[in-house]
């Protein structure tokens, strides 16, 4: 045999909508028939959805999931090639599984061994370990499946496959992005696939669910560690790719590395399959480029923002338009996601709002093609000021009344949301969240925080790029040039309370991502008096920052998923 052919299901499948992913399943086992494919391959847990977390505490979930796959099983008769699926086993436990399936038969079923427990991962809360590789005879050649993390350890159970003769790599994944992710998965394969001389065919789920993104970017990696094929990130895809046997068997005749670590008597899952000659056309494989790091972020939020809302049952949402920077790249990401037709803005002065900021607002609403409403918060404002006369007597104004501006406008927006069923979206950004710049019940409120993981260093990063990418001014240029102001009081700028975010940007990726101490941060240059009230201000805002809603993880270490620290918490070390 001289080429095997791979469908590559690079889909969307939706955590808990089992019966959803096997309709799914069935017309895409019937679509790429014409293809004539040796092998379809789904992502990891693609019949549950990923990560279905404590839906896997429910006896019913686990069952109605291997109902899920009997259907699929069913639906494979009278067809030759095989499939591979990703589910919930159960035996004397429930694992992380790969069902190997062929013609109307379930012919045998990996239990994933390595279970990543760091980061956005809890595995080792719901699965038990498989013990056992598992590897296919297919006409003679040998082909290793495994799942997600067994292919990230350089001496994981792959090495195993290899070492009994593997020379062809599956691998079924749920990835979840954060920045130059695809970039580093990409490398990693690259040097899996020429230290083992096999071919690496590694499918990657795609989609939001909730705060995270799969990007795609499934591959497939020849023997040498060159990319044939390259899914494109943040799209659904079926990539038809074939993997040439006779220059992997080359490949292997010319290093002698391989019979140094032959494994004759591996405790393995051993299983044949039937290969079938078939008379096919060849194929060009697709190659998709590679994204600029702005272009990954922008695609990230867009579809982590269309996957949230339609996913949970809605079509519209509502902003609040304040003529800033961040609520202007949110309304770009929401009508890039959902079409202007489902985005309202909503213009909320009050007597600080610059005319300035309210044209600005208007302007990229009348850019981006989306209604809005001008509903002023002036006359709310002070009918609170007179229910708060008596008792703030004796007392100078202070954040107290900036922060009721914002909670004004906070239920302004939720009383929308309320009436017309609009999902509010926020439009707080990391360095906000990180120093507790923003106000509970404020601007924290609503549905989800679209760049709560993205610095605001970061934001007019992608800003730019999207108005490049479309050669016309969306964003109004004085969003850009302007001082960032929250507009709470007279001549207010960010920088009258905060150090200026270049700065502060920097000082937050090493105390927030890479836990670096007080006296590890002064040593890289920065001022210890800016340190120190960085590191306090993150430190007392926890608690707001566990009441935010959920948003896109962008950065290696997000907020909640990632970064998990008491509310609690005594510790303090300067």
């Amino acid at each position: 045999m001289r080429k095997i052919r791979f469908a590559l299901v690079q889909k969307d499948f939706i955590v808990g909508g089992i019966s959803e992913n096997v309709n799914k399943m069935i017309s895409i086992l019937n679509e790429v028939e014409e293809s004539s494919p040796d092998f379809v391959v789904f992502p990891e847990l693609s019949l549950v959805g990923y990560p279905p977390e404590d839906l896997l505490l429910k006896h019913t979930f686990i069952k109605d999931n291997l109902e899920g796959l009997d259907k699929v099983i069913k639906a494979t008769e009278g067809r030759g090639f095989v499939v591979v699926v990703g589910f919930v086993d159960m035996v004397d436990d429930i694992y992380n599984s790969a069902a190997v399936i062929q013609n109307g038969q379930l012919l045998g079923v990996y239990h994933k061994i390595l279970l990543p427990n760091y980061g956005v991962f809890d595995e080792k809360r719901y699965f038990a370990s498989g013990d056992k590789p598992m590897i296919l005879n297919f006409g003679g050649t040998k082909i290793g499946i495994s799942v997600c993390e067994d292919i990230w350890v350089p001496d994981g159970p792959v090495i195993d496959e290899v070492g009994s003769g593997a020379m062809i790599l599956v691998n079924i994944s749920s990835s979840p992005y954060h920045l130059l992710k695809g970039v580093a998965r990409e490398e990693m394969l690259k040097i899996r696939a020429s230290d083992s001389r096999a071919a690496i065919v590694y499918v990657n789920s795609v989609g939001g669910q909730d705060e995270l993104v799969f990007d795609g970017h499934s591959l497939v990696v020849d023997e040498s560690g060159k990319v044939i094929t390259r899914g494109p990130d943040f799209k659904e895809a079926i990539l038809i790719s074939d993997v040439d046997i006779p220059n992997i068997v080359s490949a292997n005749l010319h290093d002698p590395r391989k019979r140094e670590h032959a494994k004759t008597n591996l405790d393995a899952n051993f299983v044949e399959v039937n290969a079938t000659s078939v008379n096919r056309d060849p194929i060009i494989p697709t190659v998709s480029k590679t994204l600029s790091f702005e272009e990954e972020i922008f695609k990230a939020l867009t579809l982590g923002v269309r996957d949230y809302v339609k996913k949970n049952g809605f079509s519209k949402v509502v902003i609040g338009l304040s003529g800033g920077m961040d609520s202007s790249l949110v309304a770009v990401v929401a009508v890039e996601a959902l079409g202007a037709e489902n985005v309202t803005g909503v213009l909320m002065p009050s007597i600080y709002s610059s005319s300035s900021s309210i044209n600005d607002s208007q302007s990229l609403a009348n850019n981006l093609g989306i209604k809005t409403y001008t509903i002023p918060i002036s006359d709310v404002f002070n009918a609170y000021s007179r229910a708060f006369k008596e008792i703030f007597k004796g007392t100078n104004p202070d954040v107290t009344e900036e922060n009721l501006q914002a909670r004004i406008r906070g239920n302004y927006l939720m009383a929308l949301s309320n009436k017309f069923g609009w999902l509010v979206l926020t439009t707080g950004n990391k360095s906000e969240m990180s120093v507790g710049y923003a106000t509970l019940y404020g601007d924290m409120a609503g549905g989800f925080a679209v760049i709560k993981d993205l610095y605001k260093t970061l934001v007019y990063k992608v800003a730019q790029w999207y108005n490049s990418y479309k050669a016309e001014e969306i964003i109004p240029n004085n969003v850009f040039v302007k001082p960032p102001s929250a507009e709470l009081k007279p001549d207010q700028t960010d920088q009258d309370s905060l150090p200026p975010y270049d700065i502060l940007d920097k000082i937050l990726e090493l105390y927030v991502e890479k836990d670096l101490s007080f006296e590890e941060i002064v040593e890289r240059g920065f001022e210890k008096e800016t340190v120190a009230r960085t590191i306090q201000l993150v430190d007392r805002s926890e608690y707001k920052r566990r009441q935010a809603p959920p948003g896109v993880k962008i950065t290696s270490r997000a907020f909640g998923r990632d970064r998990r620290l008491p509310i609690t918490n005594h510790y303090r070390r300067r």
